[in-house]
């Protein structure tokens, strides 16, 4: 249980950190620009502060037990979820150039997102 939430977490954390520092190289994968001040802001409120945020709250998590590390677990799993459904519709209503990095992000989601499910369900 407690590894599948740190894993995750570690997950986030990368993702926000680079998110943070370097906004272009998010942008960059999908094929476009950040170049104005509030494209690098966006990026960097979320991908990185939303990204770091939860990288903490499921590492807190894990070091707790019971209700807070299920509840964690479920809420962080679901929000994967939405962010898988929303790449699904998007990719159905346009379809992505290749695998990646679309499909791979949608699978990355959807298998992290089953593990945090799993995880709350006990």
């Amino acid at each position: 249980m407690r590894a599948v939430m740190i894993v995750v977490g570690f997950g986030f954390a990368c993702m926000g950190v680079a998110a943070l520092v370097r906004p272009m190289l998010i942008a960059a994968q999908f094929g476009t620009d950040a170049d104005s001040s509030d494209a690098r802001t966006e990026i960097r409120a979320v991908y990185g502060g939303f990204g770091v945020a939860m990288a903490v709250l499921l590492i807190v998590a894990a070091q707790q037990s019971g209700n807070t590390q299920d509840g964690v677990a479920l809420t962080v799993g679901i929000a994967l979820g939405g962010m898988a459904l929303g790449r699904l519709i998007g990719m159905t209503i346009e379809r992505p150039r290749g695998w990646y990095p679309t499909a791979t992000y949608l699978i990355i989601e959807v298998v992290a997102a089953a593990a945090l499910v799993a995880v709350a369900a006990g």
